[in-house]
């Protein structure tokens, strides 16, 4: 399985300047963008460079997480009829928000209300999405009005759920704090509303204010601290100059100089998977050292699926080694010997770190 994150946020705020931060393709960053930049970030993950150390593998591979940046919204781009409603499409399949607010000031590039406001542009953004959702709310709404007419039973239940969600966004309130219990969320998934996933801001700053943030920032965590999102502080035009560096030395150096210990590209990763219950396995051998994507509670046969649908279809055990003990007695073989290789079952729970061997027949 894989990760993918949509990046909003109103235009000029640093959007695709953060896209190029951290994904491995570059693009150009202009006004009035007609089409989703898509890229890929490699997740970062020292962990893989230690395993490699002592197993030699021919490659490297990490976890990836796909990168969906949609161009600048606007008031009127939640409407069916705006051109900005096909771009918000692009971002419904994704599974996290990446929402830029802008946080500097800049005598060259104009801000779309006139003045620099975070919370002003958050909530704007807030608005066209609830819109959006509220359209797709009313739709579903219909549709299942014309079951209950012909006496579907079940759809009694879907209707108060929806029922709840409109009143709710037309409220102007997103529908992930919705007051509906975990249960009854299912009624919803088939529509992928843009405001039920979850959601991470990033507070765009200048150069000076990387390391701690500014008052425009401070405006926007003051704002948020009810909510269940997470705020991030990223200088993206900084970072973006910093990422073009190839020597990984160099990069760290001028992070280090602005008061940083690591990368944009980690920390927005990092709250990802953290948001939304994600963790790392790993597979090792003289081919390839690899890293793996899961939720977490997934069981060895769930994980052995994510590699390739046989292992799990064919699952018999898997043979497991801890990350931190295949570090210490570096080969498998020395694992093995002091009782640190376990021989696991059906009902193992994957635990973030863990090195696995699946052994399946089809």
């Amino acid at each position: 399985m894989g990760l993918k994150c949509g990046i909003i946020g109103l235009s000029n705020t640093g959007k695709t300047t953060l896209f190029n931060c951290v994904a491995n393709t570059k693009v150009h960053t202009q006004p009035g963008a007609q089409k989703a930049n898509i890229g890929q970030i490699n997740v970062p993950d020292n962990r893989l460079l230690e395993l490699d150390k002592l197993i030699h593998a021919e490659r490297i591979v990490t976890a990836t997480v796909d990168l969906v940046d949609i161009p600048g919204l606007s008031k009127g781009s939640g409407q069916a009829t705006s051109g900005s409603s096909k771009f918000l499409a692009d971002i419904q399949q994704t599974d996290a928000l990446i929402h830029v607010i802008r946080c500097f000031d800049s005598d060259t590039i104009p801000h779309m209300e006139g003045s620099v406001n975070p919370v002003r542009d958050k909530e704007i953004v807030d608005l066209e999405l609830c819109i959006r959702d509220l359209g797709m709310v009313e739709r579903k709404i219909q549709r299942t009005d014309k079951l209950l007419k012909l006496g579907d039973k079940d759809s009694k239940k879907v209707m108060e759920t929806l029922l709840v969600y409109k009143a709710h966004l037309e409220d102007f309130k997103p529908a992930r704090t919705a007051p509906v219990n975990d249960d009854d969320k299912k009624h919803i998934t088939d529509m992928y509303l843009i405001t039920d996933k979850p959601v991470i801001y990033v507070c765009n700053v200048d150069d000076k204010s990387a390391d701690t943030g500014n008052a425009y920032s401070s405006q926007l965590r003051e704002a948020v601290k009810d909510e269940n999102g997470e705020v991030l502080i990223i200088a993206a035009e900084m970072e973006a100059e910093i990422a073009e560096l190839e020597d990984p030395e160099d990069r760290a150096v001028f992070l280090a100089d602005a008061g940083l210990s690591e990368p944009g590209v980690n920390k927005v990763v990092s709250t990802a998977y953290r948001m939304l219950n994600l963790l790392s396995f790993f597979t090792a051998g003289p081919k390839e050292v690899r890293a793996w994507t899961i939720h977490k509670g997934m069981t060895a046969p769930q994980a052995s699926g994510v590699i390739h649908s046989d292992l799990e279809r064919g699952f018999i055990r898997a043979e497991v080694m801890k990350y931190n003990d295949f570090i210490t007695y570096k080969t498998e073989h020395a694992c093995r010997d002091a009782g640190k290789l376990l021989v696991e079952g059906k009902n193992y729970v994957v635990c973030d770190g863990d090195i696995l061997n699946i052994r399946f027949n089809v």
